[in-house]
């Protein structure tokens, strides 16, 4: 670990830059129909609140690589930390679409920056500690966004909605002076001459396996609240089955960062995080209303063991510098592909008036899922030096 500052610190503070990465999409989903009654915006439109800023991400993250070389590491980490400030700080003054949809699209280049960059800082200051630090890391991520669906209505019940969705300005400013805290000095960034993952099957494979996982995340995030306010809930309700969806969430990401260091093969865990995902859409479309809260515990257990799993599976195809391209790649084009699944659900809900399908739909991915996670063997690595030799020859 790096002695400078020490690594209590950096952890705490890696922590605390997790938590900042999803308030601003999980805020939305419990406050969804206040805002559209406000604002205007019909389902298609209200589903782009979530969809852009995963857009962003997974546009930006395409980006890793000239990110780390233009801005370097640590200054990047704290710009992207400035973007989600602002973006939650300009939501506070007046509820219009548009001003929601451009904070929406600032704070996703924010997350996009931080989550580019983190993972190799990770990887490079926590050593041997990597992937339990990385499941921490995740894990915050997911406890932002609990505590960002339950937060929010509660404060929106007390002062209005712009002003809960922008009090998420100040646990982001409070990681902007952690980072500034503990970061490195100027750290001198490698860089790959070999950067032709695209020709690499595996590297696709792992796209689509993040992309869509993540898809069930970003699904639930934007359209579980609405779903149960749908059937008669109340927003506080409703963004507390989102919050025991995301408390079961954090409750998985850190049975993964405890364990992930057991085992080499990362298959048994996936498919068990797959099956328990699966046993929670069924109950969604089954039996909504009788099986809520224990299809929320399901489908939480599931996408949050998947989202850690699914970053530490990819960071496992790589060594040094290769393993921060690979998952450029992987989590670049996984987001655009995530960001697809709000917004199908999105013009379900406008076309049918009912969000069923959508749970259908993510039933079937999780078979797709399993697929690819069988191939998912250990022993395998992408090495973009050979792939870079193929294409010369």
């Amino acid at each position: 670990m790096n002695k400078s500052p020490s690594p209590l610190l950096f952890f705490t503070s890696v922590i605390l830059v997790g938590l900042n990465l999803r308030p601003i999409l999980a805020s939305i989903g419990p406050l969804l129909d206040g805002i559209q009654r406000d604002t205007g915006l019909n389902d298609s439109a209200a589903s782009l609140l979530t969809t852009l800023p995963v857009v962003m991400m997974g546009v930006c993250l395409l980006g890793t690589s000239w990110l780390r070389r233009t801005i370097g590491e640590d200054r990047g980490i704290l710009l992207g930390l400035a973007l989600i400030f602002l973006g939650a700080l300009a939501r506070i003054s007046g509820p219009t679409s548009t001003k929601l949809l451009l904070t929406a699209t600032l704070g996703g280049v924010g997350i996009a920056i931080v989550q580019a960059l983190m993972p190799t800082v990770v990887r490079r200051r926590a050593g041997s500690q990597t992937a339990q630090l990385m499941g921490l890391y995740s894990t915050a991520i997911m406890g932002g966004a609990l505590l960002a669906s339950m937060i929010s209505p509660w404060l929106a019940n007390m002062w209005s909605w712009p002003l809960a969705l922008g009090a998420w300005a100040l646990p982001a400013l409070l990681a902007i002076v952690s980072w500034l805290i503990t970061r490195d000095g100027p750290q001198v960034i490698a860089t790959s001459s070999a950067l032709n993952i695209q020709r690499s099957p595996r590297a696709w494979a792992l796209l689509a396996f993040f992309g869509l996982g993540t898809g069930a995340y970003t699904l639930v995030l934007a359209w579980l609240p609405p779903f149960f306010t749908q059937l008669g809930w109340s927003p506080q309700a409703a963004g507390n089955i989102l919050g025991a969806l995301t408390a079961a969430e954090v409750v998985a990401g850190i049975a993964v960062s405890l364990c992930v260091d057991r085992s080499h093969d990362r298959r048994p865990a996936l498919l068990t995080a797959l099956a328990s995902l699966l046993v929670g859409m069924l109950m969604l479309c089954l039996a909504p209303l009788a099986l809520a809260w224990p299809a929320a515990i399901f489908a939480g257990l599931g996408i949050g063991a998947l989202f850690p799993l699914s970053l530490i599976v990819s960071l496992d195809h790589g060594e040094g510098n290769e393993a921060g391209v690979i998952l450029g790649f992987v989590q670049g084009g996984g987001y655009v592909l995530a960001a697809t699944l709000p917004f199908v659900a999105g013009i379900l809900r406008q076309n049918l008036s009912d969000l069923t399908p959508a749970w259908w739909l993510m039933s079937g991915l999780c078979v797709v899922l399993a697929t690819i996670a069988i191939r998912l063997r250990p022993t395998d690595r992408i090495y973009l030096s050979e792939i870079k030799s193929a294409q010369s020859a």
